[in-house]
C-alpha cells in the first residue's frame, strides 16, 4: 500500500474516543446543570471545561461545537420515567404518571425552558430534546390509554384520550409561567383527578 493511500484511509477512520463512558456522563451532567442554571446562550465550551476540569481542546476534539455537545448530553442522559407503570387500571396509571412527572419537574422544567428557543432554530437540537424528555413519556401515556381501552375502562374512540399526554406534559411546563411554581406531585395529582379523569369519563376519588 502506498504511503498516500495509507494516509487517506487513516483520515477516513473514525476518531477514537479518549473519554471513558463514566467521564462522558460527568461532562453531560455538567452541561445539563449549566443549562438549568444559566440557559443555553450562557453555556460555553469554556464554562463546561472549567466546571469539569477538562481541557477545552478535548471537548472540541470530541464534540466539535456547543450544539453537538448539548445534543450528545441529551442523548447520553436519556432516561425513562413512565414505561414501568402498570397498576392494572387507567386511573391508577395516570395517578402514578402524575407522581413521576411531578417528581422530575424541578429537574426537567428548567431544562426544557432553557432549550426551547434554541431548539426551535435547530432541528437536530429539537429532535434530541424531544427524544430525551418528551417522546418516551408520550409513548408511555399512550400505552396506558390503549391498555385502559382494551380493558373496557374507556371507549376506544374517547375524544379526550388523544390529549392526555399534551395535558400532563403541557401543564408541567405551563405552571411555572402562570404561577411561578413547579407542577409538583401534589399539583399534578389534583390535575389528573380534577381534569383528566373526568374528561375520560372515569371517576375521581371523592374529596
Amino acid at each position: 500500500m502506498s504511503p498516500q493511500k495509507a494516509a487517506q484511509e487513516q483520515a477516513h477512520m473514525p476518531r477514537r474516543s479518549k473519554i471513558t463512558p463514566e467521564r462522558a456522563q460527568e461532562l453531560y451532567a455538567a452541561v445539563l446543570d449549566i443549562l438549568r442554571e444559566c440557559g443555553y446562550e450562557a453555556l460555553t465550551m469554556e464554562g463546561v471545561a472549567s466546571r469539569t476540569r477538562c481541557g477545552k481542546s478535548t471537548l472540541y476534539r470530541q464534540w466539535g461545537s456547543k450544539p453537538e455537545l448539548v445534543v450528545a448530553a441529551l442523548h447520553g442522559t436519556r432516561r425513562v420515567l413512565l414505561p414501568g407503570i402498570d397498576t392494572g387500571t387507567l386511573a391508577g396509571d395516570l395517578r402514578e404518571a402524575a407522581q413521576a412527572i411531578g417528581t422530575a419537574a424541578r429537574r426537567d422544567t428548567p431544562l426544557m425552558h432553557a432549550l426551547s428557543h434554541a431548539a426551535l432554530q435547530s432541528p437536530e437540537l429539537l429532535c434530541a430534546l424531544r427524544e430525551a424528555l418528551i417522546v418516551p413519556e408520550i409513548a408511555a401515556i399512550e400505552a396506558m390509554i390503549r391498555r385502559g381501552a382494551a380493558r373496557g375502562e374507556i371507549p376506544a374512540d374517547t375524544p379526550a384520550a388523544e390529549f392526555v399526554s399534551a395535558q400532563l406534559l403541557g401543564v408541567m411546563r405551563a405552571r411555572p409561567l402562570l404561577e411561578g411554581k413547579y407542577a409538583d406531585e401534589a399539583y399534578l395529582t389534583r390535575f389528573v383527578e380534577s381534569a383528566v379523569l373526568p374528561a375520560l369519563g372515569l371517576d375521581a376519588p371523592a374529596s
